[in-house]
C-alpha cells in the first residue's frame, strides 16, 4: 500500500490493527497458550445459534477431541455453570454463559449509547439499523432496531457473518487497513453500500465507528430489501448513516460534546 497520504473530506482516522486470527491447540501451546483453556472455549464454541442442546458424540466430532477429553470439560465447565448435562446426557450452554453475553454487551454501553442512536438513525431513514463488531475473522450484531416497514431485512443478533460480504464487513475491513482498491475506495469515501452481496435481495449501506483515541469499535448500517433501496437511494441514505457514525463515535470516545452535525475537513489516513 502507498504511503502517500490521501486527502479526503471525511473524519478518517487511523483505527488500531486488526486482531490476530483464534490459534489453533498445537499454535496455542507454541505460542504459550494454555491448551486446556483453548479445548474448554472450542467446546463452548462448538454450540451454533439456536441449537439448544448437543450429545456427547457431537460435541467429540465438531471439537476434534476424543469423548472422554470433552466430558471431562463440560464437566469442568459445568462446575462453573458454564455448561448444564441434561437428564437424557445432552449438554446445553449454562447461565454464566449468558452473563458472560450480558457483560459483553454492557461494555459497549448498548442501552446508553448504542441502542438509541439506532432508533434515531431507524427513525431518520425509515430501514432498520444495527451495530456491528470484529470478532476474529468475522463480524457478529451487537445491537439491532428493526424499522417500521412491514418488509424489512431481519439480521440474527450474535450470528457470526463474513467480514468480506456485505457493507458491514467491508468498512470493518477496510478501516482495519485492509490492502485493495476496493478497500481504498471505501476509506475516500467514508461509507460502503452493497446490494445482493451477502444475501439475495438486500442492500445495506455502512460507515464506520470509532471510539477512545480512534480506535475503531465497529460499523453501523442500515439495510432493507433491495427492491426499495437501489443504488440511488442507499448514495442519498449514505450521509445520514455517515453522521450516525460520527455521533456514535463521539459517544463511544466520551464526548458529551458531539457536533450537531458531521465535521467536514481534511485529513490524511494512512494505513
Amino acid at each position: 500500500m502507498s504511503n502517500t497520504p490521501r486527502k479526503t473530506a471525511r473524519p478518517l482516522l487511523p483505527p488500531a490493527p486488526p486482531p490476530a486470527a483464534p490459534a489453533s491447540t498445537g499454535e496455542a501451546e507454541a505460542a504459550g497458550g494454555v491448551i486446556a483453556v483453548t479445548r474448554a472455549l472450542q467446546v463452548l464454541e462448538a454450540f451454533a445459534l439456536g441449537e439448544s442442546s448437543l450429545p456427547l458424540a457431537e460435541l467429540s466430532r465438531r471439537c476434534g477431541l476424543h469423548k472422554t477429553t470433552v466430558l471431562r470439560l463440560a464437566r469442568t465447565l459445568a462446575q462453573s455453570g458454564f455448561m448444564v448435562q441434561r437428564e437424557d446426557g445432552d449438554w446445553r450452554l449454562g447461565p454464566a454463559a449468558g452473563w458472560l453475553g450480558a457483560r459483553y454487551q454492557a461494555g459497549f454501553d448498548v442501552q446508553n449509547v448504542l441502542e438509541p442512536a439506532l432508533r434515531e438513525l431507524t427513525h431518520a431513514t425509515g430501514e432498520s439499523a444495527a451495530f456491528y463488531v470484529r470478532e476474529g475473522q468475522v463480524r457478529t450484531c451487537l445491537v439491532r432496531v428493526e424499522g417500521p416497514q412491514a418488509l424489512r431485512h431481519h439480521a440474527r443478533m450474535g450470528e457470526g457473518l463474513p467480514l468480506d460480504k456485505g457493507s458491514p464487513g467491508r468498512v470493518i475491513l477496510a478501516f482495519s487497513g485492509e490492502p485493495g482498491k476496493a478497500y481504498e475506495d471505501i476509506r475516500r469515501k467514508g461509507y460502503h453500500w452493497s446490494i445482493g452481496e451477502r444475501e439475495q435481495g438486500v442492500a445495506t449501506v455502512s460507515a464506520p465507528v470509532f471510539g477512545m483515541h480512534w480506535r475503531l469499535m465497529g460499523s453501523v448500517c442500515i439495510s432493507g430489501p433491495a427492491s426499495r433501496l437501489p443504488a440511488e437511494k442507499l448514495e442519498s441514505l449514505a450521509q445520514t448513516v455517515i453522521a450516525a457514525a460520527t455521533q456514535l463515535s463521539y459517544a463511544l470516545a466520551g464526548n458529551t460534546a458531539a457536533p450537531a452535525q458531521s465535521p467536514v475537513r481534511a485529513t490524511h489516513w494512512h494505513p
